[in-house]
């Protein structure tokens, strides 16, 4: 069953549900839900897996039909401020490069399986052999 539809069963005002992972630890879930007067709101959730443990930490904005306009052109100009004003050098697409890079690997089972490697002939290998097992690691 798919989650959209594993939702829709437990929660009968969900509509539609769309996710974003962000990293190896953190999910924004976007659920439009159904309120009892048939009227329609956004609910955005940011799930953060606890280090050393199995629980997760919830936050979540809820989003009216009258204030979605004002809502998105504040959230515009913010991350345009932030992207023009403070960071304008940043390459803001290495995030999304990387994203995409980890889920293709992560679909290749390259992380479902320990990975062997060959010990390091000296101290400049194993610094090496250590930058490559952290960018295996996205953690952002």
């Amino acid at each position: 069953m798919s989650f959209e539809k594993e939702q829709r069963n437990r929660e009968p005002d969900l509509v539609h549900s769309s996710k974003m992972r962000a990293g190896k630890r953190r999910t924004y879930f976007f659920d439009v839900r159904r309120t009892k007067g048939e009227d329609f709101f956004l609910s955005i959730t940011e799930s953060t897996k606890r280090l050393n443990s199995d629980s997760y930490e919830r936050h979540k904005i809820l989003l009216y039909k009258e204030d979605f306009n004002r809502f998105v052109k504040e959230l515009e100009g913010v991350l345009d401020y932030v992207k023009t004003e403070l960071m304008p050098d940043y390459d803001y697409d290495e995030y999304e490069r990387r994203q995409l890079e980890w889920e293709e690997r992560r679909a290749n089972g390259e992380f479902d399986r320990p990975q062997e490697q060959e010990p390091a002939a000296d101290e400049s290998a194993a610094e090496t052999l250590k930058e490559e097992r952290s960018d295996d690691e996205i953690s952002w």
